[in-house]
């Protein structure tokens, strides 16, 4: 299956927040032209070895891609229109951007370039809050800059909010959400904290000097985010996602659905011809590498058994859930063959429900994803 999304990694931004760990780099010094040489090569690569057919989505991530001077941002699109050339008629093509890095002028280049989707990390509306992540933008830039993008002509926003944060209320998540939806977004991506090793805040949690919220305020965030976004006539389509209807996020929905990908980028992952792949994540290797070959650090290939797994781990994650025929006809076999003992014991303890044609996670289940994922690890052999 020939893969219809692209995922471009643009490593760099403005600062660094507290709670990251992804491949991004203060871009302050930074090699950004050599590094969009180097990503046109790795294009040029990949496209040879995976021919690519028509492209249903596009998703630029990050860092920050929207840091990215205007030159070098129409530079960048052009390369992606040049080695993907073909476009569906449906394409949902969206850039990530901080508030306050989308002048008009760089929206414009991203207008003509075809991009039609935006999303913002706004994270949180408590300005001390959003200094203490690390974040280097105000509150009053995330209304701002999701007017100009809409006077811009792309209608398509998302925002993402964070809960779990430190110091953070269940008041704070409140304030949080109704500043968000008075702005109106099609989308709202609504994640909680977690400490990775090696960020800021691991380091002040080690000293303990990182103050979280309790367990229980945590969970009522959670409970208090889905309860409003539903009231407001947004849809719960995935664990931590919600939309407007027809405004899911499609390329998301793909790593969901367990379909290949294009990942291009230092450190970005894709997944095609049942391979999934990683490339190095230092900005000059990744240069270095791309003059000679594809920049990749790690392949490995996926086992049926693995696929079958990632299929439920993955899908569970859905609120359609996972359908028994189309697992059927993906790998030959109904579900049941394969993990009927996991399945049984799921729907005992109240986690998954079948509904029709369909395996689901229940209310229960939601709350609890990590251990009905971690059910399916190892089941398949």
């Amino acid at each position: 299956m020939v893969p219809e999304s692209v995922y471009i990694h643009i490593p760099f931004c403005a600062h660094k927040c507290h709670y990251c760990d992804f491949t991004a780099y203060v871009v302050g010094g930074q090699p950004v032209d050599d590094y969009l040489d180097a990503l046109e090569r790795e294009m040029a690569r990949t496209v040879e070895e995976i021919p690519p057919g028509k492209i249903e989505t596009i998703f630029i991530g990050g860092g920050t891609p929207t840091v990215l001077a205007p030159r070098q941002m129409e530079r960048l699109l052009k390369d992606v229109r040049r080695y993907f050339p073909v476009w569906s008629d449906r394409l949902e093509f969206t850039v990530e951007a901080n508030p306050g890095t989308t002048e008009p002028e760089k929206l414009a280049v991203l207008k003509e370039g075809g991009v039609n989707r935006l999303s913002f990390g706004a994270q949180t509306f408590r300005p001390d809050l959003l200094a203490e992540i690390g974040r280097d933008h105000g509150v009053d830039e995330i209304a701002g800059s999701v007017e100009t993008a809409r006077e811009a002509g792309i209608d398509n926003v998302s925002l993402d909010l964070m809960f779990g944060l430190p110091r953070q209320s269940v008041t704070d998540m409140e304030e949080a959400l109704v500043r968000g939806l008075a702005l109106g977004p099609d989308h709202f991506s609504v994640y909680s904290l977690k400490v990775e090793e090696g960020t800021v805040f691991h380091h002040k949690m080690l000293q303990g000097k990182l103050p979280l919220p309790s367990e229980d305020d945590e969970l009522e965030m959670y409970l208090l985010t889905r309860r409003r976004l539903e009231e407001a006539g947004y849809l719960q389509y995935e664990v931590s996602n919600f939309s407007r209807p027809g405004r899911e996020s499609r390329h998301n929905s793909t790593y969901w659905l367990n379909e290949p990908y294009y990942g291009l980028g230092a450190g970005a992952h894709g997944y095609a011809q049942g391979v999934r792949h990683e490339n190095v994540r230092g900005v000059g290797e990744y240069i270095r590498l791309s003059r000679s070959r594809r920049p990749i650090a790690a392949t490995h290939r996926v086992s049926a058994a693995e696929a079958m797994e990632n299929h439920f781990i993955l899908g569970l994650r859905l609120r359609d859930g996972v359908s028994q025929r189309g697992f059927a006809q993906l790998y030959g076999k109904p579900p049941e063959t394969v993990f009927g003992s996991v399945l049984e014991d799921l729907q005992k303890r109240r986690l998954i429900r079948r509904e029709g044609d369909r395996y689901q996670l229940t209310e229960q289940g939601l709350l609890f994803g990590n251990d009905v994922f971690a059910a399916f690890i190892g089941e398949s052999a």
